[in-house]
Order: structure tokens, then sequence, then C-alpha cells
């Protein structure tokens, strides 16, 4: 019996042994897995950048851009491309001071003071351009790019501009660059295109998610129009091809017919119309308008624009003339996500007064 328990005791023991030993080697394996998965992901990261391939030509409508190295210092001009910047976790070294909607005097609005100091670094040059391009403080600024995807540059400006550093300017027209448009030409003026497509998908899943919560507001015919209430005389209509349109699109409501029918030049952002032109809104559901708490007033007094039937009822959505809310009208990454609460809630109350 003494030997058969030793035999059972020594075999035990092997066992025990090699089931350690499997153990061991298991463990090693996952680690050396878990390694390499972090290996990995930072080559995932790592190849963003490596699938840049340099030099970069975009064209535009003012010519084409090569840029011949993922530039360092990025300087952009005219209105929301520093936004774009920011948003993809650059911070430029210069860009233009916004001139509309601004409450201080930092020449910023909130959303990109916000990501400003979030991101920390260097504080950037602002240009103060609502006279002209500050050209010297822009050369001082020594950058390797220029963004101006949304701009209103020259193609005389583009030229001196040129002379700095690689410019990129708008696609087709000054002023109608999408929100979309100018991360894609903007990301790829940084050598981050893939950030910028990481951009936009995100972007557009913010805008999905958020309009979603109004399901009120989907298929609401809308347009966004500009008038001024101490001269009812006319109005502008922007189509959809502006921003503001565009995006009033986007939120899931629709532009009518008796609008896009007299749309005859495709690149136009407004169409200018005067008074008596008003039955051009009666299709309306609701419309969005700059102004402040007399606009409404005004319009229901007026004896032709009184007679819209969305002004007769207040399905009016004013937002306040030169605030950040009115800024945002032209939406970039920042700008949205900082304001889509509060122009949602405004669409859903103005919606709200329909009968």
């Amino acid at each position: 019996m003494n030997a058969k328990r030793k035999i059972l005791l020594i075999t035990t023991l092997i066992i025990a042994m090699l089931m350690l030993a499997l153990v061991g080697c298991s463990n090693q394996q996952s680690s050396s897995e878990s390694a390499s998965n972090e290996g990995s992901k930072a080559e995932a990261t790592d190849s963003k950048e490596s699938e840049t391939v340099y030099p970069i030509k975009i064209k535009h409508a003012l010519g084409e851009t090569v840029i011949e190295k993922k530039p360092e210092r990025v300087v952009t001009i005219s209105w929301a491309n520093h936004d774009v910047v920011l948003a993809l976790g650059v911070v430029p070294v210069g860009f233009s001071a916004a001139n509309y909607g601004v409450q201080d005097k930092s020449g910023m609005l909130p959303w990109t003071a916000e990501k400003l100091k979030e991101l920390g670094g260097e504080t950037p040059t602002i240009f103060q351009d609502t006279d002209g391009l500050d050209l010297e403080a822009i050369s001082d600024a020594n950058p390797d790019v220029i963004l101006a995807a949304y701009s209103g540059i020259t193609q005389e400006e583009y030229a001196t501009l040129s002379e700095i550093a690689p410019v990129v300017a708008y696609q087709t027209s000054p002023w109608l660059a999408s929100w979309r448009e100018q991360i894609k030409y903007n990301s790829m003026g940084m050598g981050m295109e893939a950030e910028g497509a990481q951009l936009i998908a995100d972007t557009e899943k913010l805008i999905q998610d958020k309009a979603n919560e109004y399901p009120e507001i989907k298929g609401k015919k809308a347009a966004f129009v500009s008038l001024t209430a101490t001269d009812l005389s006319k109005f502008y209509v922007y189509t959809p091809t502006d921003s503001r349109g565009e995006f009033i699109k986007e939120l899931g409501m629709e532009y009518p017919e008796s609008i896009t029918s007299k749309i005859t030049d495709p690149s136009s952002f407004y169409l200018e119309l005067s008074a008596e032109n008003a039955d051009i809104l009666n299709d309306l559901d609701i419309f969005v308008s700059y102004g402040d708490e007399n606009t409404l007033k005004a319009l229901q007094a007026d004896p032709i624009l009184g007679k819209v039937p969305a002004v007769q009822r207040g399905s009016v959505v004013i937002i306040g003339d030169n605030t950040p809310l009115a800024a945002a009208g032209t939406p970039n990454p920042l700008a949205i996500n900082y304001s889509i609460d509060e122009y949602l809630k405004l669409l859903s109350e103005a919606v709200g007064k329909l009968k």
C-alpha cells in the first residue's frame, strides 16, 4: 500500500506541475497578445499621419495649392476656419477676429474661447481684418499654411497671400462652403484628411441624435429669412445652398416648392424680394430670422407681411441679432456643438404654434 501511495503522490505532483506550467504559458501568451494589441493601437493611431502622402495638391476656385510637407504653423483667415482647426485638436498660431456675435472684446465667439482654453498652448495672434486683410500680421505669424476654405478672398488677395504660404481657398464661390467643406478642405490643408473625415462623421451623428429629440419639427416647411423691422419694403430668403438654409434641411425640415422654384441661379445663396412677393412665404410652417423683441410685432403690424400665415400665428423664430446664436447660423463643428440645443428648442416652440 505504501508503494502505491508513493506512486499516486508522485503522479499527483507531476500533474500539478504540468498544470502550473500550462497556466504560466497561457499568462505569458496573454501578456504577449495584450502587448501586441497595444502596439497595434499605437500603430493605428500613427498610421493616420503616415497615410498622408506629400506633396498634397488641393484644387479650388482660385487655382491649385501644393503643400510639400505637414504644416506645423497653421494660420486661418476669415470666418470659422479656425474653429475647424481647433475642433481637430490643433491651436492655430493666428486667426481672424470674429466680427459678429461677439459679446466681449476678445475677438472670439464663446465656443472658440472654450476650445482654446481646453487645448491650452501658446495664445494665437488674432488678426483685425474687418477693413481688409492684415498682411503684415499674417506674415509675422510665419505660417506654413493659410486656411481660407470658408472665405471671400479675391484672386488678387489669394496671389498675395500665396507669397507668404500655401493658401487653401473655397471650392466654388465666395462664402458658400458648407460646414462639411470647411472641415474637408481645411483638414486636407493640415495633412489631417482622415481626422477631418472622422470629425464630419461625429458632427453628423451629433446633429442626427439631437434632431431625433425633437420629432415634431421633422418634415415641417421652413426657411431662413433676413429682414429689417424698420424697412419691410424688401426681404431676403437664404437658399438651401447657403449654410443657414442647408442646416435647416439637415435638421429634418424642408424648403417649400414656392421658394425653391424661384431659385434660378443654383450658386446664389439668397433671393432678394420686394414685400409684394411676400406670398412666397405663405407655404412656410415656420421661418427663422434675425431681429429683436420688436421684430415679430413689426411684422404682424405690416399690411403685407402681416398676412403671411406664419407671421399671423407667431410661428417665427427670431434670433437676437449680433448674438452667438445668430453667429452660429453659419455653422461649423464647434458652433453646432455649442448652439444646437438652444436652436432646436426655439424651432420646437415655433412648431408648437401651428394649429
